[in-house]
């Protein structure tokens, strides 16, 4: 089956989670959390997901955006930075700014190129999708950006995915989709896209019995990847 679509997730796959909390930590004055940043970006990032993940389990969903804010306490409480609130703030403010990866834009206009329909499908509500993508320079390029928001419930719910189908009347097997979290492109793939799992730090393959078609280290090749499939 020909691919129609590319679809892509949005945090971490598309935009930098790490950004905001690398970029406060380059900031005068920051010393003490530029040594404990990189674990602090990480413990926001496992939380944030663990909560949405909680929240889909328990049939208690809220926005991305109370999520995010969640993780981050979180972090900050486990390295002993809860009473820095200017930090907080200042790392919530740059989350709503974060940069695209370096070949997206690229990628993006190749796919466009090729007569692909684009999109973002993400737990991101649409005013976090709406900002990243405005910022980043990027809405010219996606034909839709779905959320989670319109049915309620987190990823890997299997109607997260259906959006896409409903959306752009196509059948799964003609959607590539892309995720830089192995669970995402896991669930996509028992939901029957194509699937790619952009495995940017090199980790082993989740323990679950739907495995994505592909692997790659960065999203440079999806435009020919599309074509090949």
């Amino acid at each position: 089956m020909t691919i129609t679509t590319c679809v892509f997730d949005a945090y971490g796959t598309l935009f930098d989670v790490a950004a905001a909390a690398r970029q406060a930590a380059s900031e005068p004055g920051r010393e003490a959390f530029s040594k404990v940043w990189v674990k602090v970006a990480t413990d926001w990032r496992l939380k944030q997901l663990q909560y949405t993940w909680l929240r889909a389990v328990m049939d208690a969903h809220t926005d991305f955006w109370t999520v995010t804010q969640n993780g981050l306490d979180y972090a900050l409480a486990a390295n002993n930075l809860s009473d820095d609130a200017e930090l907080r703030e200042r790392l919530l403010a740059l989350y709503w700014n974060l940069e695209a990866y370096e070949e997206v834009p690229q990628m993006l206009k190749d796919l466009k190129s090729a007569g692909l329909q684009t999109a973002i499908l993400s737990n991101g509500s649409p005013d976090m999708l709406s900002g990243a993508v405005k910022s980043a320079g990027l809405k010219a390029h996606f034909d839709a950006v779905l959320s989670v928001e319109d049915v309620g419930i987190f990823k890997p719910a299997t109607c997260v995915y259906q959006m896409v189908c409903d959306r752009f009347s196509c059948k799964p097997d003609e959607v590539l989709f892309v995720s830089s979290n192995g669970w995402d492109a896991s669930a996509a793939t028992k939901f029957g896209f194509q699937t790619v799992w952009v495995n940017r730090s090199n980790e082993a393959q989740d323990e679950l019995p739907w495995v994505p078609q592909s692997n790659l280290p960065t999203l440079h090749n999806i435009p020919d990847l599309a074509k090949s499939l």
